[in-house]
């Protein structure tokens, strides 16, 4: 049981590792700001994208979670989630890389009778 009682808060690999370059980043642009450094300021913010890139990378190798809560046993943060490989129902990761809620295939329209079937009809 975790400190937070039977909750899943979502520890994960990519949340983690996400969280960290976000920190890093959001630290060196402040430390740019503060220093009146432009080259250190920009690369402080060229880490943000690099963040929320490595989380969706990660997120897509397994190393994420769907949304909601997970099973017991499944909560440890360094679980690999083995149903990322087909993608998440209703997560935007997912479905931003072709996976998750996939189309199915349309039912064929059926066509409306001609005119001239109408007319024989009536």
């Amino acid at each position: 049981m975790s400190a937070h009682g039977d909750h899943d808060m979502g520890h994960t690999v990519a949340g983690w590792t996400g969280s960290a370059l976000g920190i890093l980043a959001f630290t060196v642009a402040g430390a740019g700001l503060v220093l009146a450094s432009p080259a250190v300021l920009w690369a402080g913010i060229a880490l943000a994208p690099v963040a929320a890139f490595a989380t969706w990378a990660l997120h897509l190798a397994g190393w994420g979670k769907p949304s909601g809560p997970r099973p017991a046993q499944q909560r440890h943060w360094r679980t690999r989630d083995r149903a990322a490989r087909h993608g998440h129902p209703d997560c935007t990761g997912c479905r931003l890389a072709g996976r998750g809620r996939r189309r199915t295939v349309a039912e064929p329209a059926v066509a409306e009778p001609s005119v001239a079937v109408r007319l024989h009809r009536a």
